[in-house]
């Protein structure tokens, strides 16, 4: 199982939801001397996205080279208009798997780029949950999403901005856009230490980072003494993760998930629900949270371990998108985070009890076991390996 490659000397910051995370990005964005560099799965063009796009555009017309990456699902409604200023103002654009084809299974449509993160000269980046979108845009009146990013300055910095520009590189190279590869000579290597806490970005690609997300919660799972805490979107996790958990509990462990409860995406759900049973027998702690949509995805262990990311614990996460978390090592970062779990357990959730639990009717049982079969035989169909035709294509 992986070990996560830490870094030392790093100041880290948990920034819970928009309000605290979209003025630390605009600021950083119009601070910005060199480059600014923008990965985000949805850009919608709500207040939120005019904010941030306005930065962006001020930030290219002073000659700061300005990157954007979106996703060409999650932002498939991004205006055509909105896209072509920004180019105007000077920046430049991708999208990552722009031709969207709803009529096959083909596992390349459901390759995503699920990654939210920014970087920012060398002075500081973002990496979290948290797409370009106002926390109030939803279907409903509903309070804000609950989700987090952090800030991130210091050493680690260096390895999130390589990250981030091997993925530029490969999209724009596959895109033909070769001009759009030349990067500043800028010593990111020599980055100073900000602060004490110990970082670790990990991500999850098609090529050489298949199975790192997953494989790096394995292995702090497995080697947990006391308390496992997971917050997650949308929760299935393979075989492993699941006897991981259930054998943590079984020894002892407090071990708690935090769930959706507002349905957001049925099949999903439903095929979440599925595992309560067998979770429950193990004795694991189930929340339901549901003030709001819970888009959070986010671990402490032990009161020390920590992490805030991109990727769910779900096949579309571990199995077909790009990914992006970063690991803490640090006892307050990870007490900060708790306590916010921990509120929104005790406030805002619901928790599932084993006794009513099995008490649910057989109709709601065979829905969530229909659902779970559908999601994974969909997962096995695009997600299986194969020879690709086009090997540099294929690392998309």
């Amino acid at each position: 199982m992986k070990v996560p490659d830490f870094v030392e000397g790093n100041r880290i910051t948990l920034l819970r939801n928009g309000l605290e995370y979209f003025p630390a990005l605009e600021s950083a964005i119009d601070n910005a001397q060199h480059e600014v560099h923008l990965e985000t799965y949805i850009f919608e063009y709500d207040a939120t996205g005019i904010r941030i796009s306005e930065a962006l555009k001020r930030a290219a017309k002073r000659n700061v080279t300005v990157r954007l990456l979106v996703d060409g699902f999650g932002s498939q409604d991004l205006p055509k208009k909105v896209i072509q200023d920004l180019l105007n103002a000077g920046a430049q654009v991708l999208i990552f798997r722009k031709n969207i084809s709803p009529l096959t299974l083909r596992r390349n449509r459901l390759r995503r780029m699920h990654r939210k993160l920014a970087t920012v000269d060398k002075s500081i980046a973002f990496v979290g949950g948290i797409n370009v979108i106002d926390d109030l845009n939803h279907p409903k009146p509903l309070p804000p999403r609950f989700d987090f990013a952090i800030s991130i300055e210091g050493p680690l910095l260096s390895k999130i901005i390589l990250a981030a520009k091997h993925l530029w590189m490969v999209v724009a190279l596959a895109q033909f856009k070769k001009d759009w590869v030349r990067y500043e000579k800028i010593p990111y290597s020599n980055i100073q230490p900000s602060g004490s806490q110990l970082g670790a970005l990990v991500i999850r690609d098609n090529f050489r980072h298949r199975h790192d997300i997953e494989e790096v919660y394995l292995h702090a799972i497995t080697n947990a003494c006391s308390e496992i805490i997971i917050a997650n979107s949308y929760f299935l996790p393979g075989i492993n993760l699941r006897h991981a958990l259930s054998n943590a509990a079984r020894r002892g462990l407090r071990v708690v998930l935090l769930l959706q409860g507002k349905i957001e995406y049925h099949l999903q759900h439903y095929a979440t629900l599925a595992l309560y049973g067998s979770l429950l027998d193990a004795g694991i702690e189930i929340y339901e949270y549901h003030k709001s949509y819970l888009h959070a995805k986010v671990a402490v262990i032990d009161q020390q371990w920590s992490t805030v990311g991109s990727s769910n614990i779900d096949p579309f996460s571990l199995l077909l998108a790009r990914e992006a978390n970063v690991i803490v090592d640090d006892k307050s970062f990870a007490t900060q985070l708790r306590i916010c779990l921990e509120k929104a357990m005790a406030e805002d959730s619901t928790r599932i009890l084993q006794e009513k639990w099995k008490d649910q009717s057989w109709i709601n049982r065979s829905m969530s076991w229909i659902s779970y079969y559908i999601v994974r035989v969909l997962g096995g169909m695009v997600g299986y390996d194969r020879k690709p035709n086009n090997p540099e294509y294929e690392k998309l």
